[in-house]
């Protein structure tokens, strides 16, 4: 019962990312940089404090680090400016498609040996962000936003893909988002802000509380109960992120579910599905 409850919590805080992210921009209380750089220095702060705490120091070096670092901050970015105009649970679908899709690329990338099944999955999770995308097909979606987001599930696909190679998960997540912290304050000041930059207080708080705990102390406590649970498990809990984050939309945001975003829905994670979970063989 315990593993269950932190396991559900982890998924609530990931899908809390795209809620508070949305909820800020579509208040306008911050612009879409801004809220990125404040997310990704308050992640880092909570991470490095996390593993003085839990480590007793920090290592910053490591294998695949300029990987991590660099996917890292197109995640970032690329999720902060889409959801100036995607709804939250859109979002994290098309997030969370873009995702596996990449992992399944870095495996034929890499050589793997891919079982039908998975193929099968990917594919059709792929026709479902297809679907979702193109113009006048399916749900009405920003062509420019989704892809913004597509871009971001790109970056996150290889940061997954990136720390395979961390011996520690927790100081290599650490150690990306304190590399990254001040190219994002750089960027922060290069990139121009859409409409101009935009810090109040809401906004920066909403920022902040994604960063340190929802990004922060979520991926400490995924990590943490990450190892008790079986590699199905793990992705059968993963499969609930867009749908608790559809669900925070319609009940924090008034965003509305139509028949074309539920079918579209249902492509993609049914395919991630088919993709992820194992299929026990017989006794």
């Amino acid at each position: 019962m315990r593993l269950f409850l932190l396991t559900a919590l982890t998924m609530i805080a990931f899908a809390a990312n795209s809620v508070l992210n949305r909820m800020a921009l579509a208040g306008g209380t911050i612009d879409a940089t801004s809220f990125g750089t404040i997310r990704l220095v308050a992640g880092a702060g909570m991470l490095g404090l996390l593993c003085l705490g839990l480590r007793g120091g920090l290592r910053l070096g490591g294998a695949g680090r300029v990987a991590g670092v660099g996917a890292l901050l197109l995640y970032i970015y690329g999720f902060s400016g889409a959801y100036t105009a995607l709804d939250a649970g859109l979002g994290a679908l098309i997030l969370f498609g873009v995702v596996q899709i990449t992992m399944f690329a870095g495996s034929l990338i890499a050589r793997e040996a891919i079982p039908p099944r998975r193929a099968l999955g990917a594919a059709l999770a792929f026709a479902g962000l297809v679907w979702l995308l193109w113009p006048g097909a399916g749900p009405q979606v920003s062509v420019l936003h989704g892809l913004m987001m597509a871009a971001a599930g790109l970056g996150w696909g290889i940061y997954s893909l990136a720390g395979r190679k961390s011996t520690d998960a927790l100081q290599g997540t650490a150690a990306n988002f304190l590399l990254a912290a001040p190219l994002g304050l750089l960027l922060g000041l290069l990139i121009p802000a859409s409409g101009g930059v935009r810090l109040g207080a809401e906004g920066i708080a909403l920022a902040v509380l994604s960063g340190a705990v929802t990004s922060g102390l979520g991926y400490a406590l995924w990590y943490r109960v990450l190892p008790d649970l079986p590699a199905s498990s793990a992705a059968v809990a993963q499969l609930s992120v867009p749908v608790i984050a559809m669900a925070g939309g319609v009940l924090l945001l008034g965003e509305t579910l139509g028949l074309p975003l539920i079918i579209a829905g249902a492509v993609v994670l049914g395919g991630v599905a088919l993709s992820v979970v194992p299929v026990r063989g017989r006794r």
